[in-house]
């Protein structure tokens, strides 16, 4: 719900600022938002002469507000305009920022109320003793044109705030540590204080002390070390660090207690330190770093380089146990990373165990959705098969990029849940681990869609680790990369702590050899492939774009766009096509030939079916409202879905809830499938496929034919009477068999040669 003030706030800047360059025209919708806190920032820096505006509250922003108002109550002179913008401030924060003038805008008057939000503002923040009185001075100012909150929100937890307001009152007055948020969350920007205040804590002069985790401050703490009977201020840090950690039964003390110490002594089991009861250089370190002590020696490792046998050996002479090895290569990249054929039995036959990771790109946000976590899942599940790896292990999945935490929640989750369901549906033989920072693992582990973590913690900027507490159900944490053996032997490698949770596999199945079997697409062949599509299909009376006969008038995709949408879904039809042993152009022609053929009156259809089942008002003899139609992609009847998929599920092709066709509800729920989720519309059309073989009649009066079930070598007739069974029964399906089996043979000429 929008906020009045804040709209005024918003209307404050556009009429008073608007017009000005550099400033610009911020939403008003009552609500406070980063646009509207740089904002107030560009008309701050304005009204301070400086001539290159910026969102950053940095520096020079702060040196010239030092200079020019070191403090501004209701005694400055000169400062309306700058007053305007602090009540401006205040109304985004949620504080009473004084009343308006005539035109409904700040007023520019430093009054009582204004004076009690500053107290307020620094009583929240726990600086109203380092800065007495009602005075707006200039850290304060910095931290009110934030987002950061000084009251906790959400599930904030308020030993966390008591901290976070300690820290603000004992350090805000160093030059370059400022008021952090006061809002119970552990958080960047708290860690990054913290480090600071150890830092202080050292001695550091403020130009010494810069956040980083470097030498002198890794000397600092093991100076420094702390045991029963310590006290002080080197004590509330650590038992800050330990709160931060999230460690249960934890609190705020400046004493080192014998129950303090038994805390740590969990914690130092936990993350697999030496268990002293101290808070000893290497505590510290894990508490403050995602990496910990660097230089510990772990007992796995993981790498992109071939375990010989003479780099085993390197291994297991530097004491090392487990190798992570990658399932597959990246596409159009020469890395290349994958296990090699036999690399699994030199691993085993020199004392070592292997655990999988697979990763493609996994990079970016954009990579990851539920259609890819399906892709994935499908190509993991492959190659795990391929080399034998048992069922039982589990496969780490990769999240190789700093995600926001929207971005978990936006692309990440959605992928992880595809890659459960994917997994699931062809009978869970692999566990699913997540790789990623810590952010990313424990988010994912508590949407229960992993069982466990490899941790990225060598990334110690990532924002998903700063911050963020070593993930419970870690298996390993990975923590720096070096170089081990000489000669033959020499590898680089990331060293990983083990937790004991994985310890992998050193024994294997006899691989499933897969010759003839379809790979992923070749893109640069695509205009040929496009090419040699158009001509056929103009060669019977389809051309580029719609046609003259009924059929054709109105239909939504060109040939180009209905190749480029079927071919976007290549890696979930190669996945698919590997997993059930059947050709991948098999599946892929009904797809492409019901994007080519889709038509306005198929949406149409779609918004009957809703009609019918959503219980809203409507006329029985409306014929266009039915219970079922053919949706998505493949254009699949819902009914038409739950045979198929029950059949593969009694067959053992699948895992899943056998549906009853005579049940709305039933058809309902996988009608809305069809119609919503790809991957699942794409997959059931390859179990309609195989769920034809049982019935191929070319009349729903016939009696039932049944022929082989797909296959790699299966003939073009049978390929034919699939293709004529998927869309149904009569002399139109008849026909177009034909067409479409020329269809195949176009997909099969470009498919066939990357075999």
């Amino acid at each position: 719900m929008a906020d009045q003030m804040v709209l005024m706030a918003q209307q404050f800047i556009n009429k008073v600022y608007g017009s000005l360059i550099g400033i610009p025209h911020v939403a008003e919708d009552g609500e406070t938002g980063w646009a509207t806190m740089y904002a107030l920032t560009r008309c701050l820096q304005y009204e301070l002469g400086i001539t290159s505006l910026s969102d950053n509250f940095g520096p020079t922003t702060l040196a010239t507000l030092t200079a020019r108002y070191p403090s501004i109550d209701g005694s400055t002179s000169g400062a309306s305009r700058i007053i305007r913008i602090i009540q401006a401030g205040l109304y985004c924060k949620g504080y009473d920022g004084g009343g308006v003038d005539t035109f409904n805008l700040p007023s520019g008057i430093y009054s009582d109320r204004v004076a009690t939000a500053v107290q307020r503002l620094k009583s929240n923040a726990g600086v109203a003793d380092t800065f007495s009185g009602s005075a707006m001075v200039p850290k304060l100012f910095k931290a009110l044109l934030t987002m950061d909150a000084y009251v906790v929100v959400g599930n904030g937890n308020e030993t966390v705030r008591t901290i976070q307001q300690w820290m603000n009152a004992s350090y805000v007055q160093r030059v370059n540590f400022f008021i952090i948020p006061c809002d119970g969350h552990f958080s960047r920007d708290v860690q990054k204080a913290l480090m600071l205040a150890v830092q202080f804590q050292i001695g550091m002069s403020d130009a010494q002390a810069t956040g980083v985790f470097g030498p002198g401050t890794q000397a600092g703490l093991r100076a420094n070390t702390l045991s029963i009977g310590s006290a002080g201020r080197w004590v509330q840090l650590f038992s800050a660090a330990m709160v931060f950690n999230q460690r249960a039964g934890i609190t705020f003390t400046d004493a080192f207690t014998p129950y303090l110490s038994g805390l740590v002594r969990d914690f130092q089991d936990f993350a697999k330190l030496p268990v002293t009861g101290q808070g000893d250089f290497q505590t510290w370190a894990s508490l403050l770093v995602s990496t910990g002590d660097a230089t510990r020696r772990g007992q796995a490792v993981d790498c992109v380089t071939e375990i010989t046998a003479a780099r085993a050996q390197s291994l297991r002479a530097a004491g090392y146990q487990v190798v992570g090895r990658y399932l597959s290569n990246v596409p159009n990249t020469s890395l290349d990373k994958k296990i090699k054929l036999g690399e699994l039995s030199t691993i085993a036959e020199n004392g070592l165990r292997c655990f999988p990771i697979y990763q493609t790109y996994g990079d970016s946000a954009g990579y990851f959705s539920s259609d890819q976590g399906a892709s994935d899942a499908l190509a993991a599940i492959d190659r795990a098969r391929f080399y034998g790896f048992k069922a039982g292990t589990r496969i780490y999945f990769a999240v190789d990029f700093d995600a926001m935490d929207y971005q978990v929640t936006e692309r990440v989750i959605p992928y992880f849940r595809g890659v459960k369901d994917t997994m699931e549906q062809y009978g869970s033989v692999y566990r699913i681990g997540v790789y990623g920072p810590r952010n990313i693992c424990s988010r994912v582990a508590a949407a229960g869609l992993s069982s466990a973590s490899f941790v990225s913690d060598m990334s110690t900027g990532y924002s998903g680790n700063l911050g963020y507490p070593l993930p419970q159900d870690w298996a390993f944490d990975q923590i720096a990369t070096i170089t081990i053996g000489s000669g033959d032997g020499r590898i680089e490698i990331d060293n990983d702590i083990v937790s004991g949770r994985d310890w992998g596999q050193n024994t294997f199945d006899q691989g499933e050899w897969t010759d003839g079997q379809d790979y992923g697409f070749d893109y640069s062949l695509k205009p040929a492939l496009l090419a040699d599509m158009q001509h056929y299909l103009e060669s019977q009376g389809i051309p580029e774009r719609g046609g003259n006969t009924g059929e054709n008038v109105g239909q939504i995709y060109s040939t180009t766009e209905a190749l480029n949408l079927a071919m976007s879904y290549d890696a979930l039809t190669t996945g698919l096509a590997r997993a059930l042993r059947i050709r991948k152009a098999l599946i892929t022609v009904p797809i492409f030939w019901e994007i080519r053929k889709l038509t306005v009156l198929d949406g149409l259809a779609d918004d009957g079916v809703v009609l019918y089942h959503t219980g809203h008002d409507w006329d029985p003899t409306d014929y266009w409202i039915k219970r079922d139609c053919s949706t998505g992609l493949g254009q699949i009847w819902a009914v038409t879905a739950i045979e198929a998929r029950n059949y593969c599920i009694q067959q053992g092709i699948i895992t899943g809830a056998v549906k009853d066709r005579d049940r709305d509800a039933d058809v309902w729920e996988v009608w809305q499938k069809l119609h919503n989720d790809v991957y699942f519309n794409i997959s059931t059309a390859a179990h309609v496929l195989i769920h034809a073989a049982t019935d191929i009649r070319r009349n729903e009066g016939d009696t039932p034919i049944q022929i082989p079930r797909p296959s790699l070598d299966y003939s073009d007739e049978y390929t034919r009477l699939l293709l004529r069974r998927y869309q149904g029964f009569g002399d139109a399906p008849e026909e177009h068999s034909y067409i479409k089996l020329g269809v195949y043979r176009v997909f099969e000429k470009y498919f066939a040669q990357l075999r």
